[in-house]
């Protein structure tokens, strides 16, 4: 399980592009922006939605995907770690949070 002192630092750096939420979650941490969730935080590592699109700029910096074990096989989901650069550049880090919101909305709106 994440650390209150890393899902607070996580807060801290969202906490300029809108109105953040973090819930216990499995283990970890559901992050929310605007009532949309657009990331988890497993351990110390914090996890963006991704598309086929933006997983592309995830594979380029070295980032691996959130995965887990259940029954035997590896599971998956559409989350990828944010790198540490990405994290350190708040300019870019904003950029790649915006992606992940509009990721989500879309998954939000094609559910509906």
């Amino acid at each position: 399980m994440a650390t209150s002192e890393f899902v607070n630092y996580v807060v801290d750096l969202l906490a300029p592009y809108g109105y953040i939420r973090v819930r216990p979650m499995f283990g970890g941490h559901s992050v929310y922006r605007d009532g949309v969730i657009v990331a988890i935080i497993v351990g110390e590592e914090l996890y963006f939605k991704v598309n086929e699109q933006s997983v592309c700029d995830y594979r380029n910096r070295g980032s691996k995907p959130f995965t887990y074990k259940a029954r035997d096989k590896v599971i998956n989901i559409s989350y990828w770690q944010v790198p540490l650069d990405i994290m350190e550049d708040k300019e870019l880090f904003g950029n790649w949070l915006d992606v992940a919101y509009q990721i989500s909305l879309n998954t939000k709106n094609k559910k509906s």
